[in-house]
């Protein structure tokens, strides 16, 4: 069925916007959430920043310490906080470190000698169980000995009376001799 010359007009107008439409579509769905999180990112950046001042929120360097950078000077002067922490020095700030440094490792190190002492006590118990169990291995042992040898001379004294009952003429009916 041929269409005519009208619907084949009417379809390429259709196809001219469709397509294009639907291309600049694409690259939105494509771009976009890439381009709105940078520019959620930027905007949560600068409504972070808490000095009301002329400076950036991120600074892509970091200055090593002593240096001081005149751009940034006005950043947090208005915050007390800010303030106490910039006008420490270096030593100071080396202090404050060693210090927490130090609190963390007697922490640690209390932690390890509690440790350590649960790990003794645990030994200890042990060590004593070891003991009991050592001391009834050998108390069973020696029983055992015992019996072994009280069997021995039962044995022994079995055989002599069952020689002397066959010298005397008496035959086992339980065993039969060919």
């Amino acid at each position: 069925m041929a269409h005519s010359s009208e619907q084949r007009i009417w379809c390429q107008g259709v196809l001219r916007f469709v397509l294009p439409f639907l291309c600049v579509c694409l690259v939105g769905y494509i771009v976009g959430p890439t381009l709105f999180w940078n520019l959620k990112d930027k905007s949560r950046a600068q409504a972070s920043c808490p000095c009301v001042c002329d400076c950036y929120s991120e600074i892509d360097f970091i200055l090593p310490p002593g240096l001081v950078n005149s751009t940034y000077s006005d950043c947090g002067k208005n915050d007390p906080y800010e303030n106490e922490e910039l006008e420490k020095t270096i030593v100071a700030l080396l202090s404050e470190e060693i210090a927490l440094q130090k609190i963390v490792s007697n922490d640690t190190l209390e932690r390890t000698w509690v440790l350590t002492m649960d790990a003794k006590r645990a030994s200890s118990h042990y060590q004593k169980e070891a003991e009991k169990c050592n001391a009834g291995v050998e108390t069973c042992e020696e029983g055992r000995e015992r019996a072994e040898a009280v069997l021995r001379e039962e044995l022994k004294l079995t055989a002599l009376w069952e020689k002397r009952a066959r010298e005397l003429g008496w035959k086992d009916s339980k065993k039969v001799y060919a």
